[in-house]
């Protein structure tokens, strides 16, 4: 039709061309992020051996941060894809505070949760295990302080590169990945320290 705008079309190399570029960064960051969280992991190996069901608790806990704050990055991709969520970053927006909200509640849960069953899977294995105190007090404090963090994180990272022209949902996995792991293991080393002693 004459006078139309013509929109071009993307050949599958180009379209393969754009997203890795996009994705290479976040993937560097992730595997070297990745790397520091293991270091940060074998200095812990003293608090390890002396909290006992410690060890058996780092992986859910792990788990934990990646499970609920990668819901809560797709939740404010999907919003700024759709509209939902203005591309300005404004702190009284609803629909953000509910988010934190809910990712922030969940992760205390889920940590709490972890910790009690770590307690109860090791006596019934009748594996020595540290007092059920110590350990949901390790897990909630490592919990809450990293739950902070991640969550400034995630909402800081998101809306910038979404300015940018970034697709958010190639920041989710890797970001939140690596994001979890290193401050997941920093929080839980501090946490340790505060509840066992030796800061």
């Amino acid at each position: 039709m004459p006078g139309a705008n013509v929109v071009p079309t993307m050949t599958v190399a180009s379209l393969a061309r754009a997203a890795y570029r996009e994705a290479l960064g976040p993937l560097l960051v992730a595997a070297v992020g990745g790397l520091f969280a293991g270091l940060v992991l074998t200095g812990m190996e003293a608090d390890l051996e002396r909290t006992r069901g410690l060890l058996v608790l780092v992986p859910a806990l792990l788990a934990t941060r990646g499970n609920v704050f990668g819901a809560f990055a797709a939740r404010i991709a999907s919003g700024l894809h759709q509209g939902l969520v203005g591309p300005e970053l404004q702190m009284d927006d609803e629909r953000l505070q509910a988010a934190t909200a809910a990712a922030s509640s969940n992760n205390l849960l889920a940590s709490g949760f972890a910790a009690v069953l770590t307690v109860l899977a090791m006596l019934a294995l009748g594996q020595g295990v540290a007092p059920l105190w110590e350990l949901l007090a390790i897990a909630l404090i490592a919990a809450f302080l990293s739950g902070l963090a991640l969550a400034a994180v995630v909402i800081g990272v998101m809306f910038l590169g979404f300015r940018r022209g970034i697709d958010p949902d190639t920041l989710v996995g890797p970001l939140v990945t690596t994001t979890g792991d290193v401050i997941g293991i920093a929080f839980l080393l501090l946490a340790v320290r505060i509840v066992v002693g030796g800061v």
